[in-house]
């Protein structure tokens, strides 16, 4: 993966690594497309090195358990009880009662 970013006044393409927040001018590519970029006539193209994101250490693993025990104990709202039901149209009792 990388991300496209380029300069129209210099014509030049830079081609790095994945951009950390959205950019207007900025283009996420997959491995293939990246790899078989080419630019227009008279542009020059900027490949930055693109290194491989380290693997998960014991301190990302330690916040995504923490991330899904916070969200299982978040009480789901209780879904909303059919009090009547006529052709395609339900009516729904408020839950605030």
């Amino acid at each position: 993966m990388a991300t496209l970013t380029y300069v129209y006044a210099d014509s030049t393409a830079v081609l790095g690594p994945l951009a950390t927040y959205a950019e207007p001018h900025a283009y996420d590519l997959c491995s293939r497309h990246s790899a078989r970029l080419t630019a227009p006539l008279g542009w020059e193209i900027i490949r930055l090195e693109i290194s491989e994101p380290p693997a998960p250490g014991p301190d990302d693993l330690v916040a995504l358990a923490d991330a899904v025990r916070e969200a299982a104990r978040e009480v789901p709202e209780a879904a909303p009880r059919v009090q009547g039901r006529r052709g395609h149209l339900r009516v729904l009792r408020s839950t605030d009662q």
